[in-house]
């Protein structure tokens, strides 16, 4: 029960006064030195100069604040020598293992050591479902199980469960409370988080506790969509944004938690054709935000709490599947705030006015917002128009509303996955009025649903098709009754491929997408695909596949069937393998930097004064990978010095132009074979002081092996032998260091064995012919096309997207050099 005899002047949200507690005799701030995590922290003031927002100054943000938090730490683990240490303490590892660090640490050693202390077991609300956050955090396997049970417990039973707060949370631990107490939404959200992460630890929270959850944020949300700190009745406060992101955080967690639609029809089969269910309470919060929306400070808050707020606005966007609020960008705007309001001096961030915030917790959420909002945004659910849909109230493309985020979940903490992955819904009207292709290359997955024939205009047509050439994927997937969406994706292919190149097929069971994370059966798994360039860049499944993930659920709703369970098990896989042979486990940042080509914008004409690259034409897939010259000419380009045309020459070794090109580029897929013309003509061109490189896309054996022969055949008295790894093309002598490149490597890639790809790091394995001290040819059995073009699948063994352009850099600089 919370005690109000006593109060100070706390100035948060709305300039409320907070509450003591009485321990011992003695008055004690409940808050203390963290005030806790709602201290007030008044508008920053911006600093005047703007510089763009990348990936690589976020990350030296987030490195610096790390380093921040690791000096503040004590010799015992803990942070802060007064009151609420285990909160504080548990914030600031959960901090540190979301910025990168890990159990081999010693700052996440010394705090584990301080937590996992029976004595350290706190009876307040905050430090509670901390404490539950920063062990599940962890992943140290079952061993924090015990501890996470024992605080979820008390947590669990922390709740209110009758009266005007029923389903909240206040601050001190009062089991059962009754009344007397309405709790706030603070203390509500931080207790929602922890119970979230006890049960993704596999430690269960009885169903009663998530519905009175749900009806404490339902029922007394206030009338313009927003939430407040302190319900709605006559001595309640305005909406704010920290409690509306709180709110809107609450909701979607709530329905992860409770599935109530039923799962199977009279006759067994999954129920997949029931009416698209809404969340009106999610929908009118969300609606709040967009028109509140701000990140210099908390809206509505009476200025105070800007990094609580944005704290809780990454998730609410996160969780939520949205990258904007209207027309903000959530994370680039607060990234960007954020970055000019860290301490140059010693990387923190610190809150500023009455009740200033603790600075490691102000560091703390800022580096959270930074950090998780950098996950890669795996994929991109489309919203679009239908034929003959009610504009207004069309949500064919959203039928089953948790398919993609209940996927993402699925995929987070997988082994070689990224440690967290996100998705968010992507409207194509938006995109083409406003970003285009670079918000499409936000993620490299689009999912594209629906059971009504998707309708785009030719412009939208001609996005899908330069998003698939940039190296985007394409998921289709027919809900529900499939006539219409199947004919419409068909159609939508056609569109983009009129000229019949590239045409969806049914996969066969070679494909490697029935083994990249999962062996799954190609005979009962319908899939079809569309090749483009080096890969399957387009996928359909013309059965519900969606309906299944939409029913997955952490919680196992009550009397599901075990026939539904392995349903959804074998759906979800089908997914997840989907995803890992597009993705090759490796998405981008959610800010990386995409170099995109304009297909349309290539031509073959001849310009003097730049650096002349031709692609050789053969027999073997020459044009596997059309774009990836054309990328390395772009990076190229952007290498201090180098000037390159982008307009690829494509020739034969006879045609008469040859003799124009210093550097000839060949690739391919399959096997090929030069006449004796044009070996010659080929080898005239190297001896003239002209160089070719080459490589076989995702190793192919085939192509290795025609190169091989065409390098003994032209070069009888030179043998194609490993470049050393001490020589300077791998130096900064001539570009990048190349001492630690990343190549994968698919082992298990047989068929009737799984992909499980493993990652090599090392110098390049290049080789080449050496005459008279010059290498005049350079050649990687690796992949280093397809990765140029961010096509490279799990099944591709080759270089990571980022270290084949460096490769493929120094490679280009050494024929200039030399």
């Amino acid at each position: 029960m919370i005690h109000r005899r006593h109060h100070v002047h706390c100035i948060l949200e709305t300039g409320r006064t907070w509450p003591h507690r009485t321990v011992g005799g003695r008055s004690q701030l409940i808050l203390g030195s963290l005030c806790l995590l709602i201290a007030a922290t008044t508008p920053l003031q911006a600093q005047p100069a703007k510089v763009p927002l990348t990936e690589k100054i976020v990350k030296n943000a987030i490195e610096k604040g790390q380093q921040f938090l690791v000096q503040q730490q004590g010799e015992n683990g803990a942070w802060s020598d007064a009151d609420h240490v285990v909160g504080k303490t548990s914030l600031a590892l959960m901090t540190l293992i979301n910025c990168g660090m890990t159990l081999d640490d010693e700052p996440v050693q010394k705090a584990l050591k301080y937590l996992r202390d029976p004595r350290r077991e706190p009876s307040m609300t905050y430090e509670l479902s901390l404490q539950i956050m920063a062990l599940a955090a962890v992943k140290d396997g079952s061993r924090d199980t015990p501890k996470i049970l024992s605080l979820s417990t008390k947590l669990a039973k922390q709740q209110i469960k009758n009266g005007p707060g029923a389903g909240g949370w206040s601050y001190n631990f009062t089991e059962g409370a009754r009344g007397g107490s309405s709790g706030d939404r603070s203390n509500a959200q931080f207790a929602v988080l922890g119970l979230r992460e006890a049960q993704y630890a596999n430690v269960a929270v009885d169903r009663e506790v998530w519905e009175l959850i749900r009806q404490y944020w339902t029922n007394d949300q206030c009338a313009d969509g927003g939430w407040n700190y302190n319900g709605s009745g006559p001595n309640s406060s305005g909406s704010t944004g920290s409690m509306t992101v709180a709110g809107i955080t609450t909701q979607v967690i709530v329905e992860s938690m409770l599935r109530d639609e039923p799962d199977e029809n009279a006759d067994g089969s999954p129920n997949c054709c029931g009416q698209s269910e809404q969340n009106e309470s999610l929908d009118r919060g969300v609606k709040w935000l967009e028109r509140s929306f701000d990140v210099g400070h908390n809206p509505g808050g009476g200025g105070g709490g800007a990094l609580y707020y944005l704290y809780g606005l990454e998730r609410a966007g996160r969780l939520s599947g949205r990258r904007f609020f209207g027309a903000h960008d959530w994370y680039r705007e607060g990234a960007d705030f954020l970055i000019r309001m860290q301490s140059p001096r010693d990387g923190s961030w610190r809150g500023q006015g009455h009740g200033e915030a603790d600075e490691v917790v102000s560091t703390s959420f800022a580096l959270l917002f930074l950090s998780k909002g950098l996950a890669p945004v795996l994929i991109n659910k489309l919203q679009y128009d239908s034929e003959g849909a009610d504009e207004k109230n069309d949500q064919c493309w959203n039928r089953h509303r948790h398919d993609i985020r209940n996927l993402t979940d699925l995929i987070t903490g997988l082994p070689g996955w990224p440690k967290l992955v996100t998705w968010q819904q992507l409207d194509m009207r938006v995109v083409a009025q406003r970003g285009g292709l670079e918000d499409l290359m936000l993620s490299p997955v689009l999912y594209i649903s629906g059971d009504k024939a998707p309708r785009f205009s030719p412009a939208e047509i001609n996005l899908l098709r330069q998003y698939a050439i940039n190296g985007g994927f394409i998921l289709g997937v027919a809900t529900c009754t499939k006539t219409d969406f199947d004919r419409g994706f068909r159609d939508i292919v056609k569109q983009m491929y009129p000229d019949g190149e590239s045409q969806l097929k049914r996969l066969t069971a070679e494909h490697p997408v029935f083994r990249s994370e999962y062996l799954i059966d190609p005979e009962s798994t319908e899939l079809w695909g569309v090749d483009v360039g080096c890969r399957t860049s387009i996928m359909y499944s013309p059965h519900d596949l969606a309906c299944l993930w939409n029913k997955w659920s952490i919680v196992e709703p009550p009397r599901r069937s075990p026939q539904m369970k392995a349903m959804i098990t074998k759906s979800t896989r089908v997914g997840i393998n989907v995803v890992a042979y597009a993705t090759g486990r490796e998405p981008p940042s959610s800010i990386a930097d995409h170099q995109l080509v304009n297909v349309a914008a290539a031509n073959d004409e001849l310009e003097r004064g730049f650096l002349q690259v031709a692609k050789l034409r053969h027999t073997g897939g020459w044009d596997a990978a059309p774009n990836a010259v054309r990328n390395l000419l772009v990076a190229l380009n952007s290498y201090a010095g180098v000037t390159a045309n982008t307009k690829v020459k494509n020739i034969t070794p006879v045609d008469e132009s040859l003799k124009n090109y210093p550097l000839v580029y060949m690739h391919g897929r399959n096997a090929f074979n030069f006449n004796k013309q044009e070996q010659d003509r080929l080898k005239t061109q190297i001896n003239r002081g002209a160089m070719l490189f080459a490589d076989a896309c995702c190793a192919s054996p085939q192509f290795d092996k025609s190169f091989r022969d065409l390098m003994l055949q032209m070069f009888p008295d030179h043998k194609l032998t490993r470049i050393p790894a001490n020589h300077e093309l791998y130096t900064t002598k001539v570009a990048h260091d190349l001492r630690d490149v990343r190549r994968r490597e698919p082992n298990g890639g047989e068929p009737g064995k799984p992909f499980k790809p493993t990652t090599v790091v090392g110098e390049p394995v290049l080789e080449g012919i050496e005459i008279d001290g010059r290498y005049v040819v350079i050649y990687s059995k690796y992949d280093l096309s397809c990765a140029l073009e961010r096509q490279a699948s799990a099944a591709c063994a080759g270089y990571l997207s980022e270290d084949a352009v460096k490769i493929a850099v120094n490679v280009v600089m050494y024929s200039i050099l030399r």
